[in-house]
């Protein structure tokens, strides 16, 4: 078992110590204000670093409607405010597949292959800062590929035996295609969301 997470905020720990593929990474606030105040924040920098790269935290309490040390109790350093947003989006992709669980398989695939292009959009808006500084190697991160790469083989296999994906593609592939129509500059979310059709249109079994 690798060594625990150090990350301890004020009032409470917001990730995970021991994380698992099966577990949230992202641990929020018992307390239903405090936890209100944790979304809020967390609502606030995804919007604030999709519109724009250099991202004051002020600004990201102001976005909120919060105080300035209502933000530091929660995320004391900004790299904890970035490594929770991240965490957060992978927590949303678990949650995501559990939803569909049971669903066609195509439907499955196409639903959860679009929050994929929407979790990577804000990866991209914090990717530099945040990968220069965390390290990859903790089990939080190993625990998002885990999310991320077994998610997406197993519902890409899935269709593929249901007979409705092609069969001679990897999910690593897919993952790239998407990731890519995600990462066009200047797009809407309307517009990231035709690009992901279409890609999935080019994945639907002939």
């Amino acid at each position: 078992m690798g060594p625990k997470w150090r990350y301890t905020p004020v009032v409470e720990q917001s990730i995970a110590e021991e994380p698992s593929a099966s577990q949230p990474l992202v641990q929020r606030p018992k307390r239903a204000d405090a936890a209100r105040n944790f979304d809020k924040l967390l609502d606030a920098a995804r919007a604030a670093f999709a519109e724009q790269g250099d991202v004051k935290l002020e600004d990201v309490a102001r976005r909120a409607g919060v105080g300035i040390g209502t933000l530091y109790r929660n995320f004391p350093t900004r790299l904890d405010l970035l490594q929770t947003l991240y965490f957060d989006e992978i927590d949303g992709l678990r949650r995501t597949a559990a939803e569909i669980a049971g669903k066609d398989p195509w439907e499955a695939l196409a639903t959860w292959l679009h929050a994929f292009a929407a979790y990577t959009a804000t990866k991209r808006a914090i990717a530099h800062e945040l990968l220069a500084t965390a390290d990859r190697d903790a089990p939080q991160w190993q625990a998002a590929r885990s999310v991320v790469v077994g998610t997406g083989e197993a519902l890409l296999a899935a269709a593929q035996d249901a007979g409705a994906a092609r069969r001679d593609v990897s999910w690593t592939e897919v993952g790239r295609l998407a990731n890519a129509a995600a990462a066009i500059p200047g797009q809407t979310e309307e517009e990231v969301a035709r690009m992901v059709d279409l890609v999935l249109d080019g994945l639907r079994a002939r």
